[in-house]
């Protein structure tokens, strides 16, 4: 028999046994599946953890506030201010090559309105020059100056849905907006984004849809803030091209120590070593996941195995008749390998329809990116395709060194 020809033979012996065919294929189905769908959700969460660190600058350093406990804060403010300004002015003094230092903070609003709308949202002060670090853009207006910093301009860019739930789609440019007891002035609005949530690795994970910035110093000034808070809640320091953040980090958390009294206030996130930690993880993540998943491709293999000695000992006679007419011993092995191999590869091809549309669901469902790779589906077919190759050889070969003789006697 020529292939083409030992191929339908396969299609047309698979058929006649559906439903065994049909839990045959099953196993490796779900496998196949299950390997597009762990690599797909663990490839989507590295690409989420890298934006996030990506928005957080590969050459920058940067000085967080930490929560400390409502208890702790009265002792703990009498040896330091917490993450202050002058932090800012030391590193800028004591490390080489900082490009600049600027500082962030939230400002609690607990109430945001405009006339006949109010809303809620995450108002920032930042520094003017903080948009060269961050990755925004802006869709209308401008972003404010270091004028605005200076003369504590009361002015704010917010995002797109801060636009519609206060100015709906009219022009909202030249607007005004209360925040607490502040009146703000519109003057830019930040370009839209899809909006993302959760955090990965402690890093934030946001887009500037629902967020106010205004100017640093107009926060620091114009809004109050509890004294046992520290006076900033982040500092970012910006390195020169060729800096190596670890060693800037080092130097700094020496300087940081002596003007804290040793207090226990702060922390120093290094973007780049979060970046190879997120990346070790994840591969140790798609890992663990492809071996999970790849042990129900091993179950699938055995399940095609068992059903192809299975059908050896039903079609014993069959064998020995073909035997008789003249099949030589690598036409009935050719045989029973492509039956398997042709259980394998529609188990495959069905199981990638399967693995894409579980990821498309957890996309959705979840609201977790998901990323489907040529490397996953090659990965997860190749192997099913091998698995069912290997797990029809023994089948094969036993059903070729049957004797044709005793084939035939066989009831």
């Amino acid at each position: 028999m020529t292939t083409p020809e030992t191929f339908t033979t396969a299609l047309q012996n698979l058929a006649t046994h559906k439903l065994r065919t049909a839990l045959t294929m099953l196993g490796m189905i779900f496998g196949v599946g299950a390997v597009i769908a762990m690599l797909s959700i663990g490839a989507g969460g590295e690409k989420k953890a890298l934006e996030a660190i990506g928005r957080l600058g590969l050459r920058n350093v940067i000085v967080r506030a930490k929560t400390v406990k409502p208890e702790e804060r009265a002792e703990l403010r009498k040896k330091s201010l917490g993450v202050s300004l002058r932090d800012g002015e030391a590193i800028s003094e004591a490390v080489p090559r900082v490009e600049m230092v600027l500082p962030r903070l939230e400002v609690k609003a607990y109430k945001i309105i405009a006339p006949g709308a109010k809303t809620k949202a995450k108002v920032l002060g930042v520094a003017w020059r903080f948009p060269r670090v961050a990755t925004v853009s802006l869709a209308e207006g401008r972003m404010f100056d270091m004028k605005d910093e200076q003369e504590y301009a009361q002015v704010c860019v917010i995002g797109q849905e801060v636009r519609r739930s206060l100015f709906g789609y009219g022009p909202a440019i030249g607007k005004h907006l209360k925040v607490n007891d502040v009146w703000l002035e519109v003057i830019g609005i930040f370009a839209g984004e899809e909006p993302a949530s959760g955090s990965s690795n402690d890093v934030p994970v946001a887009s500037n849809a629902q967020d106010i910035w205004i100017p640093v110093s107009t926060a620091m000034r114009k809004f109050d803030r509890d004294p046992l808070d520290a006076p900033v809640d982040e500092l970012l320091v910006e390195l020169q091209e060729g800096v190596s953040t670890r060693d800037a980090a080092t130097l700094i958390r020496p300087l940081l120590e002596r003007l804290h009294g040793g207090a226990d206030d702060y922390e120093i996130v290094v973007p780049e070593a979060l970046l190879e930690q997120s990346r070790q993880t994840q591969r140790i993540f798609s890992i663990v996941m492809g071996s999970i998943a790849g042990i129900s491709l091993l179950v699938g293999g055995i399940g095609i195995m068992n059903i192809m000695l299975a059908s050896v000992m039903e079609r014993t006679r069959e064998i020995g008749i073909r035997r008789a007419i003249g099949a030589r011993k690598q036409d009935i092995k050719a045989q029973f390998v492509i039956e398997s191999f042709t259980i394998s590869l529609i188990g495959g091809i069905s199981g990638i329809i399967i693995g894409i549309i579980l990821a498309r669901l957890v996309a959705a469902y979840a609201g977790w990116p998901t990323v489907i790779t040529i490397s996953s589906l090659l990965l997860s077919c190749g192997v099913s395709i091998t698995v069912g190759l290997v797990s029809g050889i023994y089948p094969a070969a036993r059903a070729s060194e049957l004797d044709p003789i005793q084939a035939l006697r066989y009831e």
